[in-house]
């Protein structure tokens, strides 16, 4: 009996697949550069050995998080809660 080859590239939806997550986690996670791609064209492709890597790994953090440093809440927008208008001590 022989095995399957192992494929060497993924592309996007294939690659969700294989980590058992959406494809949009999936973009979140390239996004965040956490998964390494490879461009043939248009066509982004994740290598086998990539996701290998990412799967040996224990990933505690949200997969979205706080992807653009946008603040969690529209009250942090300076850091602190905001207080008065522009001319509030």
């Amino acid at each position: 009996m022989e095995m399957p080859a192992t494929r060497l590239l993924y592309d996007r939806k294939s690659a969700a697949q294989q980590l058992s997550i959406s494809v949009r986690s999936l973009d979140y996670l390239i996004q965040q550069q956490r998964i390494a791609t490879r461009r043939i064209g248009k066509k982004v492709m994740v290598q086998h050995t990539e996701l290998a890597r990412f799967s040996r790994g224990n990933h505690t953090q949200p997969v979205r998080g706080n992807v653009d440093n946008r603040p969690s809440h529209p009250s942090d927008v300076h850091g602190t809660l905001h207080q008065g208008g522009p001319d509030a001590a």
